[in-house]
């Protein structure tokens, strides 16, 4: 998955809480652009071909052990032939002793250098997840994400149709919310997206005829949560007395969102109509789905009007 954005050192030492070895630069200056990550084993025995700078390159046991193979001069060679390769960083994890002779060689060719005490599988397993959510491509949609019964539901319509006020009648009912008016869609793998709010207008919901309320400060912190896995899209319309609503729910609409299709269902307004209870309801449908049981075809199944043919267990004598 090529990523178009990027994300500053800074951002990643303090959410690992790396030491800093060497920094050619201020932190926040340099850019990482690439969420996948290297093991140099293949660049420490100076085989560099198809290697991409752009990674950040991850230093563990194994390739402190094969560089302690060598004599201490080609040892220091090795290294420095790596870094005259201008990685974008480069991470020493176990806390491994790497002596002050290669820092200086970091220093000499400005290579950022960095230091955990993680396991590197452990290590690099989190820097993976992070560089995939933080790199991830984007968009942002008109819409309300809320988190109902575990599952993430993205309501969208025109403005005014109520998704703010059926946001909050689902925050009463103890379910979560994750961002009013915009959400911010991003894709982190093939299969998943994750929404949030922009961190201007998190937790803020506006409320026609009320104005702006603070969802955190009025239901309390247990009532917002900052991201949640988009699993329903749900469309928000008037009612339209000329159109055929889905009645049964054998059809399996979807919405697609950066290239992803999701799940989707179309519930039309009107008086009387309880939108908060229709999505709760709505919610653990799409759980039941996902678990394998759908009820419209059970019913059918029950009534007989499946295409199913019973099988033929007639023992044929001859």
């Amino acid at each position: 998955m090529t990523s178009k954005y990027t994300v500053s050192l800074e951002k990643i030492v303090k959410e690992f809480s790396l030491k800093v070895l060497n920094a050619p630069a201020p932190l926040a200056e340099i850019m990482i652009s690439s969420n996948e990550i290297n093991r140099p084993g293949l660049q420490m025995a100076g085989y560099y071909e198809f290697f991409d700078e752009r990674r950040i390159q991850i230093i563990g046991k194994a390739e402190e052990s094969f560089i302690g193979h060598f004599t201490s001069e080609k040892a220091e060679q090795r290294i420095r032939d790596f870094f005259l390769k201008k990685p974008s960083a480069v991470v020493v994890c176990r806390d491994l002793e790497f002596g002050d002779k290669y820092i200086e060689i970091a220093k000499e060719c400005g290579i950022p250098l960095l230091q955990t005490g993680e396991s590197t599988s452990a290590f690099s397993a989190a820097l993976i997840a992070f560089l995939n959510l933080n790199l991830a491509p984007r968009m942002t949609q008109h819409g309300v994400l809320v988190e109902v019964y575990g599952e993430g539901i993205l309501l969208m319509g025109d403005s005014g149709v109520g998704k703010s006020e059926t946001a909050i009648e689902l925050v009463k009912r103890g379910h979560r919310l994750i961002a009013d008016d915009a959400v911010e869609i991003r894709r982190v793998s093939d299969k998943s997206l994750v929404g949030t709010a922009p961190d201007n207008i998190r937790h803020f919901i506006e409320l026609r005829g009320i104005g702006i309320i603070n969802a955190s400060r009025i239901f309390g912190a247990g009532a917002v949560k900052l991201t949640e896995k988009i699993d329903l899209v749900i469309n928000i319309e008037q009612w339209d007395v000329s159109k055929q609503y889905d009645r049964i729910g054998l059809e399996q609409q979807t919405t697609e969102l950066l290239g992803l299709k999701v799940p989707s269902l179309t519930i039309p307004v009107k008086p009387g109509r309880n939108l908060a209870v229709i999505i709760e309801v709505a919610a653990m449908n799409n759980r039941q789905k996902k678990l394998g049981y759908n009820a419209a075809e059970d019913l059918l199944k029950k009534l007989g009007m499946t295409d199913d043919e019973p099988e033929d267990t007639t023992v044929d004598p001859f």
